[in-house]
């Protein structure tokens, strides 16, 4: 036997023949690759590099290729793509495929569990929303009746606290020796007064006695918008717990009052029930009466709500059953005669709620009229 070169421990035979002769045939210039077998039990050899062809044979086992120079044997014929590329070929694709199916089914479930935010009192337009804020609110509302030395008014009030605070007009109670506060359920009692600010037109008062009221719920005038419809509640000409409803017409409409002490007394001067008409100023008109010298102007919101004499120092109300506005000012038709026969036209206007939230502390403490 001819020396040949051999990788170390190459000793022993191929186990397979080049070119159909027996013995040792040369061996090849690389390392021959071994075979392959499938999953299913196929034995698979991968195609030589230098013509020859790898195949399957019947019976599963290998069948030798035949170089371009090989021996005598019979040239097979070249075996189709292995078993194995393609199963690995069908694992890729499986996984891409699955992959796609993954990213589908999330974005389709993220979608699913998408919150929407619901629209709240989607019908408050109906009567039903409005008699549901009535019956919310309206023990929550009282009618303020003030008494002194120039004559008499009616007012409403807000309760704002469980121990008896009340928000109202400040032309209501100015200049009052005796308050009195009447409840949605008919009961009274007496109130006074513990600070007051003429130049917003605002009031707190105290329920004397009084524990465990129902306090309203004071929302935010700042979100409040054109359209919007709301709630009035109060006690025109004297009718506690009134309820009327309407929309926001507009926004910071400049309102100019009296501050004279005098003219909140003397808007009365007819017993029980007689409100009067609080004069205000408003587009450069005058309406209900002179306003007089002394004055101060705000921005209120503007509603469409009917409300008369005797609405002033009451709630306006969203249809969150939430305070938006204290009514200040109305305007009456029939400004010269008589309240009894005076009527809303759709023109009011209420003090925003953010005004009051932010009047509060000065009020609890005397307010800027220094009244304590």
């Amino acid at each position: 036997m001819t020396d040949s070169t051999r990788r170390s421990g190459a000793d022993e035979p191929y186990p397979f023949s080049y070119g159909g002769g027996a013995g040792y045939p040369d061996p090849p210039a690389y390392e021959p690759q071994q075979a392959v077998t499938t999953p299913s039990g196929v034995t698979v050899w991968p195609s030589g590099g230098s013509g020859g062809g790898g195949g399957v044979g019947e019976d599963g086992g290998a069948g030798a290729g035949q170089g371009a120079q090989g021996g005598g044997g019979r040239r097979r014929a070249r075996a189709p793509r292995p078993v194995a590329l393609i199963a690995a070929v069908a694992a890729v694709a499986a996984l891409v495929g699955g992959g796609a199916a993954a990213l589908v089914t999330n974005a389709t479930q993220k979608s699913d569990t998408t919150v929407s935010t619901p629209v709240v009192n989607a019908k408050s337009t109906s009567s039903s929303g409005v008699s549901a804020v009535a019956a919310a609110v309206s023990p929550s509302i009282v009618e303020v009746s003030a008494s002194g030395t120039s004559g008499q008014s009616t007012g409403s009030g807000v309760v704002i606290t469980g121990g008896g605070e009340v928000i109202t007009n400040n032309h209501v109670v100015s200049g009052a020796d005796s308050i009195k506060v009447t409840f949605s359920d008919g009961s009274k009692k007496t109130a006074t007064v513990v600070g007051t600010d003429s130049k917003k037109d605002l009031a707190l008062i105290k329920v004397e006695g009084a524990s465990g009221l129902k306090a309203a719920a004071l929302g935010d005038s700042s979100k409040v918008t054109v359209g919007d419809q709301v709630v009035a509640i109060g006690s025109p000409e004297g009718l506690t717990g009134t309820v009327t409803s309407g929309i926001v017409s507009a926004l910071d409409r400049e309102v100019t009052v009296s501050t004279d002490q005098s003219q909140g007394q003397g808007q009365g001067g007819q017993g029980q029930g007689g409100g009067g008409q609080w004069p205000f100023e408003f587009g450069g008109g005058r309406y209900n009466g002179d306003v007089g010298e002394s004055t101060t102007t705000y921005k209120a919101l503007q509603t469409d709500a009917s409300l008369n004499p005797g609405n002033s120092g009451g709630a306006l109300i969203n249809m969150s059953g939430q305070v938006i506005g204290i009514n200040s000012a109305m305007y009456s038709a029939a400004s010269g005669q008589s309240s009894s026969s005076a009527g809303s036209v759709g023109l009011g206007f209420s003090i925003p709620i953010n005004t009051v939230k932010s009047d509060l502390a000065s009020l609890r403490s005397g307010g800027s009229d220094g009244n304590v």
